[in-house]
């Protein structure tokens, strides 16, 4: 918690802003990038920040895959696919491209890869 607190504020800054502004979610006005916009992002009691009553996870650090990997390979959650995990995932969290980063991340799951290649009916006859 207290490293995502400090991933959100890092990535407030000027220097990290441009990067984690996504459709004017940070920056009011592209011209003035100094104005922080804040409405947008609501904070929680725990001092983290939301958007839309799910986390913000800016792109500043890892906590992306960290998240990602809790929620596809943890003891309570046996390797679901990007269309099981993403629907559950958004309800929780929040950033750019995450349906695109999550069904990169399932498809890379080498644990997956074998298990589907394992339940696949084996070719016909080669003739």
């Amino acid at each position: 918690l207290k490293q995502i607190l400090n991933a959100q504020t890092e990535a407030k800054k000027l220097k990290n802003v441009k990067k984690e502004d996504v459709g004017g979610m940070l920056v009011e006005n592209a011209k003035n990038p100094d104005a922080i916009r804040e409405q947008k992002l609501e904070p929680r009691a725990d001092g983290t920040q939301c958007l839309n009553g799910r986390s913000w996870i800016p792109c500043y650090g890892d906590f992306q895959t960290v998240i990602m990997y809790e929620s596809h390979k943890s003891k309570y959650s046996i390797h679901p696919g990007s269309d099981k995990m993403y629907p559950y995932m958004k309800k929780l969290y929040w950033w750019p491209n995450m349906k695109d980063d999550i069904a990169t991340y399932v498809r890379k799951c080498l644990t997956c890869a074998k298990v589907k290649a394992e339940h696949q009916r084996p070719s016909g006859l080669l003739v």
